[in-house]
């Protein structure tokens, strides 16, 4: 049997964070990478976004942490943990961490990777309006651009077709002008 059957028979065809029956998919919990049973969890479109921080916290959907904290299946319980701490400044969240008991080696799974210290901030590429990007978006330059190393002006009001997110830095873009790849600051464009 299939990672993914394995789940869905454990999850009840459900997610196992949320209980929603939207478009699931395999979590593979970090820093565990041999995608076994014992190291993923089943997880709906939403939570799967908001856990790898491809869209920004909700902290009302993950209202259903308060229920999930409560399961016995140990990557269920690390997700649960590091969601929690994420959105610690949310009262419900606190006082669940309190709450909260996993055993020792459970414990240092949940802080392996360090996200739990992270805040509920979540890093996007946007455009100068705030808008957020995505890849294969089409976008417009708000400021005339000297490309440096080459002859290449860009002029105010060029629509930039396609364009690529630069996975470490949500400031910059990679977008074609003239047949040319060149990057763009996000600050220097808006949604086309």
């Amino acid at each position: 049997m299939s990672v993914e059957n394995s789940l869905r028979a454990r999850g009840n065809n459900q997610c196992e964070l949320c209980k929603s029956e939207n478009k699931l998919s395999v979590y593979e919990v970090p820093p565990n990478s041999e995608q076994r049973e014992e190291d993923c969890i089943l997880v709906c479109e939403k939570c799967n976004l908001q856990l790898t921080k491809k869209e920004e916290l909700d902290a009302k959907h993950w209202s259903c942490l308060n229920e999930s904290m409560w399961s016995e299946v140990r990557p269920v319980q690390v997700v649960t943990w590091r969601m929690l701490n994420r959105l610690r400044n949310e009262s419900w969240a606190a006082e669940a961490i309190d709450m909260m008991f996993l055993d020792e080696p459970t414990l240092a799974w949940a802080r392996a990777t360090g996200d739990h210290e992270n805040s509920a901030e979540v890093e996007l590429h946007r455009d100068s309006n705030g808008n957020i990007l995505q890849d294969g978006e089409n976008v417009v330059l708000t400021k005339t651009l000297d490309v440096k190393g080459s002859s290449l002006n860009a002029k105010l009001g060029t629509v930039v077709k396609g364009i690529k997110l630069v996975p470490d830095n949500f400031e910059q873009i990679e977008g074609k002008i003239e047949g040319q790849t060149i990057v763009i600051l996000t600050k220097y464009l808006r949604k086309g």
